[in-house]
């Protein structure tokens, strides 16, 4: 297979050394120059929870061509439509585009690729831009795994091969009910990505406080709400039912609920949010595309998201200079 990761940032980057490492030639796609630059003459520099340095292969979109059996998509969504566009004429007429975007964004790439060359893979692991060419795994270890879904019955003839080239980093969980998989991510993202943009901190530090694991528990309590109201089943993370864990429907079950969000995201609690990684860099962000994606869903199966909602307004506030990510903003959530 020819194999290139389109978007390679802190995730891509790490995945692609990984890849590399294990024996599996793959090209590292990046629009910033400093950075493939920096992977060419270094090498990927992986650093935090795993440190070690890989040669790979790596250049511009400019410098594409041919065509690729897989392309691993890992791009913000702001631009969907015209990079998958622009990635069909790179992607053989039998092979896959595997999107490791956060959200739900298989349909529109299926609407332009069509449903049997798309597959989806979300990521329980999390990962940081430290400088050009270097990359910091800001998750342990044993915590790097993958949940790999069609969005069809028939499977890419690619899939056996996909599986296992993502298995020369961690574990891959291959989902049958993979709108169920999309959610569970979702629900991660909306609920401690979105805090971590809010507050500007890390996981962890959202799920510390009282005040703050208070809105990081109503985020994660109007994703289970609105997936119950569409018949939408959350699949587990990790082997943890996260449903079950975290649901809840009295004040025993709520308090319970309470207790363990830290314990649940100890494994990531370095992790910062990609959201306030483009806000620290003046970028905008994907918010509609998560906690944006759980309100719309909720409006379509008439379950309120208040607090999604409000994460959504200050978090465009903060793109526009209204307001800082910090602690402060938690004043707009009582």
């Amino acid at each position: 297979m020819r194999i290139a990761i389109y978007g390679a940032g802190s995730l891509g980057t790490i995945l692609g050394a990984y890849i590399s490492k294990g024996g599996v030639p793959i090209e590292l796609i990046n629009r910033n120059k400093a950075h493939v630059e920096a992977l060419k003459e270094k090498g990927a520099q992986v650093v935090g929870t795993v440190q070690f340095t890989q040669q790979v292969v790596a250049y511009t979109p400019e410098e594409m061509s041919g065509k690729y059996d897989v392309i691993f998509l890992m791009t913000k969504q702001q631009h969907n439509k015209e990079v998958v566009q622009m990635l069909d004429d790179y992607l053989a007429s039998d092979g896959a585009l595997v999107t490791f975007q956060n959200g739900l964004p298989e349909m529109q790439i299926a609407d332009i690729l069509g449903a049997e060359r798309v597959l989806g893979c979300t990521v329980a692991w999390g990962a940081t831009l430290k400088e050009a060419g270097v990359c910091e795994l800001t998750s342990e270890p044993d915590a790097l795994s993958f949940s790999l879904g069609a969005l069809c019955g028939k499977r890419n003839k690619n899939f056996d091969n996909i599986k296992a080239v993502l298995e020369l980093m961690g574990k891959v969980d291959v989902e049958e009910n993979f709108i169920g998989t999309r959610w569970s991510k979702l629900l991660i993202n909306a609920a401690f990505s979105g805090m971590s943009a809010v507050l500007g901190c890390t996981f962890g530090e959202a799920a510390g406080p009282r005040a703050s694991r208070r809105v990081v528990q109503a985020l994660i309590k109007e994703c289970i709400d609105v997936c119950k109201a569409g018949g939408i089943r959350i699949e587990p993370v990790q082997g943890k039912d996260i449903v079950k864990l975290l649901d809840y429907n009295n004040s025993l079950k709520r308090a319970f609920s309470f207790f363990i969000i830290p314990i649940a995201i100890r494994k990531h609690a370095k992790l910062k949010a990609s959201m306030l990684q483009d806000l620290e860099k003046g970028k905008l962000t994907e918010v509609d595309a998560i906690n944006g994606a759980v309100s719309e869903y909720g409006r379509r199966v008439d379950c309120p998201t208040p607090m999604n909602d409000r994460v959504v307004e200050i978090v465009h506030g903060i793109e526009q200079g209204r307001l800082k990510p910090c602690f402060d903003n938690l004043k707009y959530f009582e």
